[in-house]
């Protein structure tokens, strides 16, 4: 079954490492092992929750008709992360939606990201706090929904 999934979160990955607003920013495809300290990721095809479920993406579908192919719906997780040495919540909240904000300008200003017969904006997002041993933390989790033809 071929899928447009792959080449998005690809297309993805490559316009946050491209993006000269998220210099400091690391970004990731998917989980990763790493013991870099930098506290400011964009994740995609992970919610950076390491204790969940590590789903990347969801599609639905059927045939646009026989002739042509097959429409294919999509959902991405991509997750904002900033984490602080402190307390300060509100601070993590505001840097974890500098960071998403990319991710919005980038689908309005390009909605089909440079692929052929694709749309896609951020559907909805989800924002999770917390307090760790390490200082605040905010993930804010967007979903990049759209639709392609395969």
């Amino acid at each position: 079954m071929a899928s447009r999934v792959p080449e998005i979160i690809d297309t993805l990955v490559a316009l946050a490492k491209a993006d000269p607003a998220l210099a400091g920013v690391r970004v990731a495809d998917g989980p990763e092992v790493t013991g870099d300290s930098v506290p400011d990721w964009l994740v995609i095809g992970f919610d950076g929750d390491p204790s969940g479920d590590f789903e990347a993406a969801q599609t639905a579908g059927g045939w646009s008709d026989l002739a042509t192919g097959r429409e294919e719906e999509f959902l991405i997780t991509v997750a904002a992360i900033a984490n602080r040495g402190d307390t300060d919540i509100v601070a993590a909240r505001r840097r974890a939606y500098e960071i998403a904000e990319r991710v919005g300008t980038w689908l309005r200003t390009s909605p089909d990201l440079g692929l052929v017969s694709l749309e896609a904006s951020v559907a909805g997002t989800r924002l999770v706090q917390d307090q760790t041993d390490q200082g605040a933390q905010a993930r804010l989790l967007l979903t990049v929904a759209g639709r392609a033809f395969t």
